[in-house]
């Protein structure tokens, strides 16, 4: 990410919804966890985020990119 398209991001977010829900840090992310059938772990990944264990956010064989939840394990810390 650039500054420019970082701002964009946060203009965006501030217009469309509120500035309330502006992040404080923007990341890029390789790519986000999905099961099998599509669908984007939001819940799981900011379970992760606040500090729970990768295995016990979601069983790693119900995702169809298991490397995605590690990543941001390691965006943890």
């Amino acid at each position: 990410l650039d500054d420019r398209l970082e701002s964009e991001i946060r203009r965006r977010i501030r217009d469309d919804c509120s500035p309330r829900h502006v992040p404080d840090e923007v990341v890029a992310a390789p790519e986000i966890p999905r099961t099998l059938s599509g669908k984007i772990l939001e819940v799981p990944v900011k379970r992760l985020l606040m500090g729970a264990p990768a295995d016990e956010v979601a069983s790693r064989d119900s995702l169809a990119n298991p490397a995605a939840l590690d990543w941001f394990a390691a965006l943890r810390g």
